[in-house]
């Protein structure tokens, strides 16, 4: 590698057997019909040339509009798509026009027909198709806006479809004066108001007017059999529109002036509106102002979280905070939901109070049943209780009581169902319900089926994925879980849907759906691990150790650990395992599981667990992970698996952090590579990660957590990433670039990539071919190949 500080020297290419890995083919994905007898599967593009990525952007609001499209200018899309049948396994392939890049299908409610995007150079079309012989047609003169809001959705006479549609004499885009109209300028007169770190953010006034430009839709109604087109309202900027099962009405939220400099859309002012099919307000839910005063962890004052009832004709559910939207403020309750029937007259019905912060809520199918679920913010600890939505004077039942990050005891997710209105509902098969889990365990992710019976609020399990495979429930069949599309994958197989009838685990058929060929079959001889263990104060930790193919026993390899710190609030949540070692490994994208491939083993999702209380958990944040980082190479040495003297550490996002950090606190790695990071917080002064203390109010922890603030304590040598375009609150590209230029002005081993035209995560092929280019040779000169340590590595820090 070259060491000058200017060299450039273009895109390059890892190893060749690297390469064949990331061009192996796709594995679809799949999406059954709500008729329960057929399912799609698209076939995506894992990796768009950087060309795609060097379409025009426009960077408004929190938002990146490709102003050709008037659609985001980064998205991922299928290249293919193929219409399967559940019953007799026949197959046809859907006719795509030439270079298609098709968005996710969506079905109507009764299942006999589906529509997609495509996207083209100059716009955005809508397609629809019939699932009884697989025919897709454009529907002509319809560009689509996607640039905030639903492009399109069926309504529930499974028929027309509610679009966004570019408004259609619309004016040329506002054009960029070379001159200076004014000054730019902000003012806050004395209102407290905390923001976070932002990007894409609006800056001058002809930011205002391109956003408003590109972000404003006409809605529409579309007849999918013949394209006849009938407007719905004036233009607006649509943030949502949802339209009720009634099919007559429409709740929509339209941003309104004046924007903000300092927040992206979702905290623009809003009017909150209900409209008919023809775009006169019947109803006004409310009118929200621009949410700039909105406490750390708080929630904004008045309606939220509003939607229609999904078993009703037309009857608005919302939530509004009962403590000024405050997490510090003492009060009974926090939250309340509210309803209110068409036709929007009087006052609301109060459904339930919550005690603590509402965090989510959904309807059943029938008999009223209505799940409603609060989170304790200070123990981070979640209650759902069912209630009849008919008898709003009835207590709420307790049925589930944990802590948010106990995995061990989450009890799933109730499955649900599309109704004939196209609305989303808990399927109920008398008593019981239906829940999906990963089924975390002690060994590992186990996914399961149960069904709970809402009477006597007990479980019992119709499936789960046995120890020696990894398979997950897709959809059911029928109303009593008797048949079940799964996906299943193993160590040896890659992943296949297969149809299951209730104990086929136990020896009833399993039928094959699909038989998806193995994509990267020299891939198969990977060997992995769950390993567990404890650092030093005993709190619990684990890796997925992963070994090369062909390894032999009793090598000592040298390893990467490859690890993203996340908070608890106690030990024995901390310890809890996350994933399986029975997924066929799959390794796609910058991945450090490349690393194998060249003789390296890797510690994966290497657990550094920062336990303490959630207000001030961080004033240890170094001590914690050193001695996670410790603890996992000890083991990995005491395995036999790993070099300690050849060991090195990376992460990205918040791992990138962690790197700088251990690398700069600790003599345990001979190298990192930090991806996407960042490394000074005083330039996230209103929190990060989990963080509820401001710089000003924890500026020791601030200063301490900081790697910037140890630079010169970085002996080790250390590659900074970082996308040029990053889009990720707090992470800008500045971070690595000022990181980069402390660790050097201290006569640091330092090198920094910043990659034209990324993100947060990377995506163009020719970006991710580079970055596995550099990843591997950083490591390969200063870890696998790296010399016996200086005495200025070895001093303590």
């Amino acid at each position: 590698m070259a060491t000058s500080a200017f060299s450039q020297q273009g895109y390059k290419k890892p190893p060749q057997d690297v390469l064949d890995i990331l061009t192996a083919a796709v594995t679809p994905t799949a999406s059954v019909s709500p008729a329960r007898d057929a399912i799609l599967l698209s076939t995506g593009l894992r990796y768009p040339p950087i060309a795609d990525l060097a379409q025009p952007m426009l960077r408004l609001a929190g938002l990146r509009i490709n102003p050709n499209t008037n659609g985001p200018h980064r998205y991922q899309y299928a290249v293919a798509l193929t219409l399967k049948r559940i019953g007799d396994g026949s197959e046809i392939k859907i006719a795509l026009p030439p270079g298609a890049k098709i968005g996710p299908p969506q079905w109507s409610a009764n299942g006999k027909h589906f529509a997609f995007t495509n996207t083209t150079n100059s716009g955005i079309e809508l397609w629809v198709g019939d699932s009884a012989n697989g025919n897709v047609r454009k529907l002509k003169a319809i560009a689509l806006n996607d640039t905030e809001g639903s492009p399109f959705q069926w309504m529930p006479d499974n028929k027309t479809l509610l679009v966004q549609l570019v408004p259609a004499k619309r004016n040329p885009a506002p054009a960029a004066s070379g001159v200076p109209r004014e000054p730019n300028s902000q003012e806050s007169t004395g209102r407290v108001g905390p923001v976070r770190t932002f990007q894409d953010l609006l800056k001058t006034p002809h930011d205002e007017d391109l956003f408003e430009y590109y972000a404003t839709s006409q809605l529409a109604l579309v007849d999918s059999s013949n394209g006849k087109l009938a407007e719905v309202g004036q233009p607006a900027i649509f943030q949502s529109e949802d339209v009720a099962p009634d099919g007559q009405h429409i709740l929509v939220a339209r941003i309104r002036r004046p924007f903000s400099y300092l927040y992206p859309t979702f905290a623009f002012p809003r009017d909150v509106e209900v409209w008919d099919l023809k775009g006169k307000v019947a109803h006004k839910l409310a009118s929200l102002p621009l949410a700039d005063q909105v406490p750390i962890d708080g929630v904004v004052t008045g309606p939220r979280s509003y939607r229609w009832r999904p078993t009703e004709p037309a009857t608005l559910v919302w939530v509004e905070a009962l403590d000024g939207g405050d997490p510090k403020k003492k009060v009974p309750h926090r939250d309340r939901a509210l309803m209110l029937k068409a036709p929007f007259a009087g006052p609301p019905t109060e459904l339930t109070r919550t005690e603590h912060r509402f965090s989510g809520a959904a309807f059943g199918e029938k008999d009223g049943l209505l799940t409603v679920t609060d989170f304790e913010r200070d123990r981070r600890w979640l209650r759902t209780f069912v209630m009849n939505a008919d008898k709003p004077g009835e207590a709420p039942k307790l049925v589930w009581s944990r802590s948010a990050q106990d995995r061990y005891g989450d009890p799933g997710t109730p499955v649900t169902r599309v109704l004939p209105n196209g609305k989303r509902a808990i399927l109920q098969n008398g008593d019981w319900i239906y829940l999906t889990s990963t089924g975390a365990t002690p060994e590992g992710d186990r996914p399961f089926l149960d069904r709970f019976n809402l009477q006597t609020q007990k479980s019992e399990r119709l499936f789960r994925s046995d120890a020696i495979q990894y398979e997950t429930v897709v959809a059911l069949l029928n109303d009593d879980a008797s048949k079940f599309i799964t996906r299943h994958e193993s160590t040896t197989a890659a992943p296949n849907y297969y149809l299951r009838t209730s104990g086929s685990a136990a020896g009833n058929p399993i039928v094959p759906l699909t038989n998806f060929p193995d994509p990267t079959p020299q891939l198969r001889g990977i060997k992995k691990q769950l390993v567990t263990y404890k650092r030093a104060d005993g709190v619990q930790c684990s890796f997925t150790l992963y070994l090369p193919p062909g390894y032999k026993e009793g090598t000592r390899l040298p390893t990467v650990v490859w690890a993203y710190p996340l908070e608890f609030t106690d030990p024995g949540t901390a310890g809890q395992v996350t994933g399986s070692t029975q997924r066929s490994t799959q390794i796609v994208g910058s991945s450090h599981l490349f690393f194998l491939l060249q003789g390296y083993a890797v510690l994966d999702n290497t657990t550094m667990p920062v336990v303490g209380d959630p207000e001030t958990v961080n004033n240890t944040y170094v001590e914690q992970i050193v001695m996670s980082a410790k603890a996992a190479i000890d083991k990995a040495a005491e395995m036999g698996v790993t070099d300690p003297e050849r060991v090195g550490v990376g992460g990205h996002s918040y791992g990138a952090f962690m790197t700088a950090n251990l690398l700069a606190h600790s003599d345990l790695f001979r190298a990192g590579i930090a991806r996407s990071g960042a490394y000074n917080r005083t330039l996230t002064p209103f929190g990060f990660q989990s963080e509820r203390r401001t710089l000003w109010e924890a500026p020791d922890m601030y200063i301490k957590v900081s790697p910037f603030m140890v630079a010169h304590k970085i002996n080790e040598p250390i590659l900074f990433i970082h996308g040029e375009a990053d889009d990720n609150t707090g992470t800008f590209p500045i971070q690595s670039e000022r990181m980069y230029q402390a660790v050097r002005g201290h006569g640091g081993t330092v090198r920094l990539v910043t990659l034209p035209l990324e993100a947060h995560g990377y995506a163009g092929r020719e970006t991710i071919e580079h970055v596995l280019y550099e990843m591997i040779g950083w490591f390969d000169k200063y870890v696998k190949n790296a010399p016996p340590r200086s005495k200025q590595q070895t001093a303590t820090k």
